[in-house]
């Protein structure tokens, strides 16, 4: 009689080596996916800029950035756009990064863990989704409105002070993740050696986390150049011929424009001149962008080396 054949189970080596096989292929997988949508996006952006490039160098100059807008397109300038829309920055920054960046310290150092913490949070994450025509509507009801004797009614004061209600979660958001990210014994160190909690933020956990609240910030304030319409709703014009003054008087005069709305509006026009000079703006724009985000990355490398 023949004794049963008695196979053994494989060995933990070769059920090793089989996932290992699968795993390594799943990675290809995956790498080749992120090197495909990261080309892609390369791709669309350099045709983008290419494209813009090409269409708006030939019209750029300085008397387009310094000349009012026009209604015959080889006259027409950008220069009310573009104070419109440093003003606006410079209010925005202003209001939105002390606001901002105080919040987020107060509720990640300082609140108390509790359900009203959690309330207030949760608001916050949601508030930064939130579509921004709403936030136009909220900023013509409080501060064209409401606080008209302040701000002077559809002026570039409320247009900025809505902008900043805007990206305000996105830096309280910011702001916490970056206060999130120090760890807490650098936290416990300040305290074991007699300092304050607030001593042990301003000068430990504070200074660990700036970097990225600036990158927080920059980002916010790039979102706010480019948005229309909050300040469509406020009250910016696609037509203002005169710039505004940097005063009290100035930024509460009742017309303004902006960027975005004086691009929008060359596009939407027939005629192919205006589509051109749509592209010198654009470029105008996006320098300003650029110096924006390399003032940014200057800041956060100061910081880091500072340390």
């Amino acid at each position: 009689m023949k004794t049963p054949v008695q196979t053994l189970p494989p060995s933990s080596d070769d059920q090793f080596k089989t996932q290992l096989d699968k795993r390594y292929n799943i990675d290809r997988i995956f790498q080749a996916i992120s090197w495909i949508a990261t080309f892609s996006g390369i791709v669309v952006l350099a045709i983008l800029i290419i494209g813009i490039l090409s269409q708006g160098l030939p019209t750029l100059s300085f008397d387009f950035l310094t000349s009012p807008p026009s209604r015959q397109p080889e006259r027409a300038g950008v220069w009310p756009a573009f104070l419109g829309s440093i003003f606006l920055v410079l209010i925005t920054g202003a209001v939105s990064f002390p606001i901002g960046v105080g919040s987020g310290i107060f509720l990640q150092e300082f609140a108390r863990e509790n359900k009203w913490a959690k309330v207030i949070e949760v608001n916050i994450s949601n508030l930064a989704a939130v579509p921004s025509i709403i936030y136009g509507l909220l900023g013509l009801f409080v501060f064209a409105r409401l606080l008209i004797g302040i701000t002077g009614g559809r002026s570039i004061l409320s247009g900025g002070l809505t902008l900043a209600l805007l990206i305000l979660p996105v830096i309280i958001v910011a702001t916490r993740e970056s206060l999130k990210a120090v760890p807490d014994s650098i936290r416990q160190a300040g305290l074991a050696l007699g300092a304050t909690e607030w001593q042990t933020v301003r000068t430990h956990v504070l200074p660990q986390a700036i970097p990225g609240i600036m990158t927080g910030t920059i980002l916010a304030l790039s979102r706010a150049i480019g948005e229309t319409a909050p300040i469509i709703a406020v009250g910016a014009a696609a037509f203002v011929p005169f710039a505004p003054e940097f005063s009290i008087e100035g930024l509460q005069e009742p017309a303004f424009t902006a960027m975005p709305i004086q691009i929008f509006n060359w596009v939407s026009r027939p005629q192919e001149e205006f589509h051109t000079i749509a592209a010198s703006a654009i470029i105008i724009l996006m320098i300003v962008l650029l110096a924006m985000n390399a003032t940014a990355i200057f800041m956060r490398n100061r910081f880091q080396n500072s340390r």
